[in-house]
């Protein structure tokens, strides 16, 4: 991995694997500008489930580097909680819960690690899913990708604050057999109401027979990074969806092949398929609020993602 400089003035930092393409690195200027931050960004990449000592170092600079003021950790949320979690000086309730950390920042001399995840998936989620969606109609959500955002979606979903109106099944599927049995502990006995199926789906075939079960009006997300990280899809151009369903593509950027294969079903399905866009923007402008301790209402959040369209 590259060295790591002490930062010179303050900087807030992006762990990721290809940061150097996000719009965060052109956008985030403009809102230091309208929120009054004085800072830079910067970010570091490191590989997909990089070595334990890489995520250590990287934890150890934010830590000990007084002008390096904390940092969105996107991808490697779950892996760097588990090589780091001893380096934390405060954790917050939902990063104990998930195993994960999405946000990094600096208070009172602690160092703390928050999830910020559930929080940005339920707005996000709020901003497409019809209210009443579950109770309605007694659809399923099905999760590609046993990772950290998947867990969190579950973890929103799950709310004792809905009462009835919850998904009757969460069924996450992962090509690895290892994440789904984490997965399974991190989110056992969330909610009596809904049932969780954890599958292994080694290939694209598989999760296609899987959307092709689906009752009508079903949620299917797309998390497991291909399309952005990776290229390509979890599915098929052969998948079949459910009528009347909500198709979730979590990133904005990237090839988008999931995407583009819900699209070309939109209208003999009646889907809504919808992109990551409103994901990006509440998962960044939830760790900023974190990093330098203020508030974004709802109509500076419209401001910055007016802007950041721009």
């Amino acid at each position: 991995m590259p060295g790591l400089k002490a930062a010179e003035q303050p900087t807030f930092y992006f762990i990721g694997v290809t940061t150097g393409q996000s719009s965060i690195m052109r956008v985030f200027p403009k809102w230091a500008e309208i929120l009054g931050i004085n800072a830079l960004i910067r970010g570091i990449d490191l590989p997909l489930h990089a070595p334990v000592e890489d995520y250590r170092r990287t934890t150890r600079f934010l830590k000990e580097d007084p002008l390096s003021l904390g940092a969105l950790v996107t991808t490697h949320k779950l892996d760097l909680y588990q090589a780091c979690r001893d380096m934390f000086d405060r954790i917050d309730p939902y990063a104990k819960k998930l195993a994960e950390v999405s946000s990094l920042s600096k208070q009172n001399g602690a160092f703390c690690a928050h999830a910020k995840d559930p929080i940005s998936s339920g707005l996000a989620l709020e901003s497409f899913v019809p209210p009443g969606f579950w109770a309605d109609h007694g659809g399923e959500v099905l999760l590609l990708g046993a990772g950290g955002s998947s867990l969190a979606m579950s973890l929103y979903f799950s709310q004792e604050r809905f009462g009835e109106n919850v998904p009757r099944r969460i069924t996450i599927a992962n090509r690895s057999e290892g994440r789904l049995k984490s997965a399974a502990a991190a989110l056992q006995g969330l909610n009596k109401k809904i049932d969780f199926r954890f599958l292994p789906c080694p290939t694209p075939m598989d999760n296609d027979r899987l959307i092709a079960a689906l009752p009508p009006y079903s949620l299917v997300v797309n998390a497991t990074g291909l399309g952005k990280d990776a290229p390509g899809s979890p599915t098929t151009e052969a998948v079949s969806y459910p009528e009347n369903s909500l198709v979730w593509e979590i990133n904005y950027r990237g090839d988008l092949i999931f995407m583009y294969q819900a699209e070309a079903q939109k209208k003999a399905k009646n889907l809504h398929v919808e992109n990551g866009w409103n994901y990006f923007i509440h998962g960044w402008t939830q760790v900023i609020a974190e990093v330098f301790h203020i508030t974004i209402d709802r109509q500076m959040l419209e401001r910055l993602s007016d802007l950041a369209k721009d």
